[in-house]
């Protein structure tokens, strides 16, 4: 392998080459006439936003520096490959899986001199977990930081699968564990309730399935529910570090056999394969869709509408649910720091001293207190003893309007920049993000708050299998890695392969379950299943080196 490393000659090059070039058109275009730096900034899971927002323009008057801020048009946005074939590259980057083709093309500077120098809020924010930025043994160089807050309690989680609130009061709420429980506790509440309030018959559980949400929805789920694994994507790790593509498991045949018996008993709504992402927010949003295999994230715009409509009876109810009592929920499990996706620097910015000081400001205290809390008297306050709050308008607000972010900025610019987790205490003792313990439980609607009552708990997620009953894993999660062209070529057609051989699964008969399942391994291995296990065996490998040196 060639060494990528662009370190303190290539900074020291980019420097030399703006001083000489002066104050070339680009230069000039990007200091404006009240002296403000713009930086053009690529963020891969952004949207339009022009940077007029009261916690933009606050870190701009502490920076001095402004975002000019680009962003994908399509699902399929080639941007990446575009600006490599160009050689037309952004100051500011978050590529997200994309990193790999821009390192190849030597576009990403490393980042380690920069941070040693003017990055004291960087490290600080990294701590002893700051080595696992490097790229590789091979090459140590940094050239992203991580786009996941470091050192999270977790005080919210959707769980492995959703319930509605309104079928656990029906069971005097009762906690489904395994998946026969939870099959148990849809069939009763449809038998008693085979119709909602507006006529709309009643759905046990759906998916989303008809594009790339099958993985959130269809993929994702498989391996916490029945391997009782943290998150590594579509791939397994054993005890030795061997990588397993997780669907050729046989806890992962026994899982999808269930599906298969719940999609032919009708529990399993028929259009789950079908259905647009639109059409899956919309049943949800009625208040028929009894269960989910989600997180929090892909379906909270229904939540919202369910909430506005006063049906809150309607949301969802985070569980711990595995296939049987022999397997653990990992969801709480401390995965250590996640690695190969996150914010970068260029080559081709002329001010990459400029660039590095505005990643650490947003890394500071103060700078994370603004990204997190917003303005000082506006989106919060502080009490006589220092602690900062919220106030139930301003909660409300946030959890209702889908605008918030876009609107206060606030909670907008904490990802993809690097921050501090759920849970963690800045100088003054208070927490950096607004979702702490306290506040979380402050902020639970009253389904939330009879479930805690009901269960004798102060969390929803105390009734989960908690952090401390895990070891941190040597490696980090594995969807983030930045992955060789080969692996990735070969990873995209294996989940190609899965994604239509699972639905087959899914929807045929059950007698003819273990011929479709036999075929998708036998698919998979034609089509190089064991040569990306054998890559992605020494990349896991190489991870654990980076920590045990």
């Amino acid at each position: 392998m060639i060494k990528r490393r662009i370190g303190a000659f290539a900074l020291a090059a980019a420097l030399c080459a703006g001083m000489m070039a002066g104050c070339s058109p680009k230069e000039e275009s990007q200091i404006g006439e009240d002296g403000v730096l713009e930086l053009e900034f690529y963020n891969a899971d952004g949207e339009e936003d022009l940077w007029d927002n009261a916690v933009a323009e606050a870190i701009t008057e502490a920076t001095g520096v402004r975002l000019k801020i680009d962003y994908p048009v399509a699902a399929q946005d080639m941007k990446v490959a575009l600006m490599i074939a160009e050689q037309n590259f952004p100051d500011i980057i978050y590529a997200k899986g994309d990193a790999a083709s821009l390192i190849d093309a030597g576009a990403l500077l490393d980042l380690t001199d920069l941070i040693e120098e003017y990055g004291p809020n960087i490290k600080k924010l990294y701590g002893d977990q700051f080595d696992k930025l490097k790229y590789s043994k091979e090459d140590p160089s940094i050239y992203q930081l991580s786009s996941y807050a470091i050192g999270s309690e977790n005080y919210k989680s959707s769980g492995t699968a959703q319930i509605q609130w309104d079928v656990l009061k029906e069971n005097n709420y009762e906690v489904p564990r395994t998946l026969d429980e939870l099959e148990k506790m849809l069939k009763d509440y449809i038998a008693a309730h085979p119709t909602t309030d507006k006529g709309l018959s009643t759905i046990g559980f759906t998916l989303s399935a008809s594009d790339w949400h099958w993985m959130i929805t269809l993929g994702n789920p498989a391996g916490t529910i029945a391997n009782g694994e943290p998150d590594n994507g579509q791939w397994l790790v054993d005890e030795n570090y061997n990588a397993v593509y997780k669907f050729r498991s046989d806890e992962e045949r026994e899982y999808f056999r269930w599906m298969n018996r719940m999609y032919n008993e009708g529990i399993l709504d028929p259009e789950f394969a079908t259905q647009t992402h639109e059409d899956y927010i919309a049943k949800i949003s009625s208040g028929r869709v009894l269960a989910l295999f989600d997180t929090d994230w892909d379906y909270e715009d229904a939540e919202r509408v369910l909430k506005s409509d006063g049906k809150l009876g309607k949301t969802y109810a985070p569980l711990p649910m595995t296939m049987n009592e022999d397997v653990k929920c990992p969801l709480l499990m401390d995965q250590g720091l996640v690695v190969g996706q996150g914010v970068a620097i260029t080559t081709a910015c002329k001010y990459p001293v400029e660039a590095i000081k505005f990643i650490d400001y947003l890394c500071s205290d103060e700078g994370q207190v603004l990204t997190n809390w917003g303005i000082k008297d506006v989106n919060y306050f502080v009490d006589e003893n220092g602690k900062r709050y919220r106030t139930p308008e301003e909660i409300e607000e946030s959890s209702a309007n889908q605008n918030y972010k876009k609107e206060t900025g606030v909670g907008r610019y904490n990802f993809p920049f690097p921050a501090y987790g759920t849970g963690m205490l800045d100088a003054t003792g208070n927490p950096y993000t607004t979702a702490s313990k306290e506040a979380v439980i402050a902020e639970y609607n009253e389904e939330q708050k009879a479930a805690c009552e009901a269960w004798g708990v102060d969390l929803l997620l105390d009734i989960f299998p908690q952090k401390e009953e895990f070891e941190i894993p040597e490696f980090p999660p594995i969807w983030a890695y930045v992955m060789p062209a080969e692996f990735t070529d070969l990873n995209n057609k294996l989940d190609e392969v899965a994604w239509s051989s699972l639905i087959t699964c899914v929807i045929g008969k059950p007698e003819a379950f273990d011929a479709n399942y036999d075929a998708m391994i036998a698919s998979l291995e034609a089509t190089g299943m064991s040569r990306a296990e054998e890559i992605l065996t020494e990349m896991v490998k190489d991870k654990v080196a980076l920590v045990e040196e």
